[in-house]
């Protein structure tokens, strides 16, 4: 599955400021920023980006999938520790 997919995905779910996905073979790498996770626990955050992608998850066109999420406030203090080089 193509990086772009996913974030358009994720996007147009979602309502996100920022998506960015990596990958390195069949890994992928979420980070997700948007105000729909302030007030979430962490395991509802992880459920709202899994919701959407289901789908490519059942149908195995998308295996592991690691997920970092923040706040546009919380992203302004973490985004140097979270973007890769």
């Amino acid at each position: 599955m193509d990086c772009k997919q996913i974030e358009e995905i994720l996007t147009q779910a979602l309502g996100l400021d920022e998506v960015h996905v990596t990958t390195d073979g069949s890994h992928y790498q979420v980070i997700a920023v948007g105000e729909c996770f302030d007030g979430m626990s962490r395991i509802k955050q992880q459920q709202a980006i899994y919701a959407p992608l289901m789908e490519q998850i059942t149908s195995g066109a998308l295996h592991a999938l690691s997920i970092k999420t923040f706040t546009p406030t919380q992203w302004k203090r973490e985004k140097v520790f979270n973007m890769p080089l």
